[in-house]
């Protein structure tokens, strides 16, 4: 038995796409599966599209070790294929004596996981470079950045293709099952109508669908795949223009990294996101009576108590796929292959949100590497 295809990664967000991207790149022949009518229309299209340094994960993680690559990949590929980005930094801040231990400690948790271009400031450094910041201490970080996340997707995509690959959307991936000649065999959904292919190998990446899907794959009993616990994230946009020229983010709160401030490649600033566990899948902005804006009002003024009234709108909503409950510790990124699950050239990936988009395309070339020709 032949199986009809060599490579199908399911999910086309952004790490599928850098997945699909570095296994074609490997001489794979890829068919990229989507759910949606357009590639990167869920977690990929609804986030902050910062370029993280790596400044927060445990010293060894994947998240650390991947973003500290990513990075690097992330603006190399955006140089060269005319994607728009900005090296604009970052300034992580203290607005409270009893903060300052813990932005030291991540100081160091910055320099262990390679980050070396960090540098710690007073509360007169941070107002000569950000004169309406408010702040005792703080830690610049000048190789944080921000991509614009649709023409990065675009360029993979554009990558992909040209190298035979194939994008196929509205295509709903059901369950994966193994055939006797080690193959496997997925079946599909589209317009209502199911059908079945097989594949040599097979990419789990459907971000939020990757748990679910995880349920109707044909793995060995021990094997106990991740809980997906969504959490919902609001952001506001500013309507005046921004006097900051870094993104600006206050001390992180547990697993959330607070409100902070966020600008785009043309420079508009967005605050957010919030956190909001969640059962369900919903991009509606929450908010009907107002406390959600009086929360960011109140936040950004921690650091930024010049905001304006009425200077915040609604934006847009994200869903984050945490693989970990609420008040537990952050959980790092699940790559899973054969020592986890039993299947041979199957992989499947769990709990990439951020810094996802950073690590996108060291992610990929970490899965590629796991499924050699």
């Amino acid at each position: 038995m032949t199986a009809d295809l060599e490579t199908v990664v399911i999910g086309g967000g952004v790490v599928g796409l850098a997945i699909a991207h570095a296994l074609t790149v490997a001489g794979h022949e890829v068919w990229i599966l989507e759910r949606r009518g357009r590639i990167g229309s869920e977690t990929s299209s609804r986030n902050s599209e910062v370029i993280h340094a790596g400044l927060y994960y445990p010293p060894g993680s994947l998240r650390a070790r991947l973003c500290v690559q990513g990075k690097a990949l992330l603006y190399g590929f955006c140089a060269d294929n005319g994607v728009a980005f900005r090296r604009c930094g970052k300034l992580l801040v203290a607005t409270r004596d009893d903060e300052i231990a813990k932005l030291r400690e991540i100081a160091a948790t910055a320099a262990r996981n390679g980050v070396d271009d960090v540098i710690m400031l007073d509360a007169a450094g941070i107002r000569a470079r950000e004169p309406e910041l408010e702040a005792v201490s703080g830690l610049l970080s000048p190789s944080t950045g921000v991509v614009d996340s649709h023409g990065l997707m675009a360029a993979l995509e554009g990558h992909v293709t040209s190298r035979g690959g194939h994008i196929v959307l509205d295509a709903a991936v059901s369950s994966v099952r193994r055939r006797t000649d080690g193959s496997l065999t997925l079946s599909t959904e589209s317009a209502g109508e199911t059908s079945t292919i097989s594949a040599r190998n097979v990419v789990n990446a459907a971000g939020l669908g990757a748990c679910a899907l995880a349920e109707h794959v044909d793995i060995v009993e021990s094997y106990r795949p991740p809980t997906l616990y969504p959490a919902k994230g609001h952001y506001f946009s500013l309507t005046c223009r921004s006097p900051f020229t870094r993104h600006v983010y206050p001390m992180p709160q547990g697993a959330w990294l607070g409100v902070h401030l966020t600008l785009d490649v043309a420079g508009q600033a967005k605050f957010g996101p919030d956190l909001e566990w969640t059962d369900q899948i919903s991009y509606d902005f929450d908010d009907a009576d107002g406390a959600r804006a009086a929360m960011f009002y109140r936040e950004i003024r921690r650091y930024w108590p010049g905001l304006p009234d009425g200077a915040l709108q609604q934006g847009y909503v994200g869903i984050r796929p945490k693989i970990y409950a609420e008040g537990k510790p952050a959980a790092d990124f699940a790559i899973h292959g054969r020592t986890e699950h039993g299947i041979d050239r199957y992989v499947a990936l769990y709990g990439i949100e951020s810094p996802g988009l950073t690590a996108s395309l060291a992610i990929g070339e970490y899965v590629a590497g796991m499924l050699p020709r």
